[in-house]
């Protein structure tokens, strides 16, 4: 994963928001780079190295979690489990995996769905932005059109 470079400081404003993140992550690495860029950017980032201390976490939490920012393949628990069980708890949790697998592979192993919005890693810290925009894009245009 690579560091902002001077010239994507110029995007910041593009990727910045104010939603909370929980971002799960089991190498410490990936998940202090990502949780750093994106407090930067202004989102409140709950942090958890496994699915278990995910969990828990959001059984804590009252208010709500905008986005579970999760890795696919970790000990104890993928991440398609926990997105399934924090879902549970949090409804209005949309979800973005994240792996180093191609996503036919997740598909044929039947670890992730096609459907499911998965971030490559290793991955620029603007794309990981830019890509969370998107998703809380994408679910405004969903729930305006459910209103319909």
């Amino acid at each position: 994963m690579e560091k902002d470079q001077p010239k994507d400081h110029e995007h910041s404003a593009s990727v910045s928001g104010d939603e909370t993140i929980l971002l799960v992550e089991d190498q410490e690495a990936v998940r202090e780079s990502a949780a750093e860029y994106l407090a930067e950017n202004g989102y409140t980032v709950l942090r958890a190295s496994r699915g278990l201390e995910a969990l828990e976490i959001a059984q804590q939490r009252e208010e709500p979690i905008h986005l579970l920012l999760t890795d696919v393949v970790m000990p104890h628990m993928s991440g398609r489990e926990l997105s399934e069980r924090l879902t549970s708890i949090h409804p209005e949790t949309k979800v973005i995996f994240m792996s180093g697998y191609s996503n036919n592979l997740l598909s044929n192993r039947q670890v992730l769905d096609p459907k499911h919005e998965l971030l490559q890693k290793p991955f620029r810290l603007e794309v990981l932005g830019q890509r969370i925009r998107e998703a809380f894009a994408n679910k405004r245009a969903a729930s305006a059109d459910e209103q319909k």
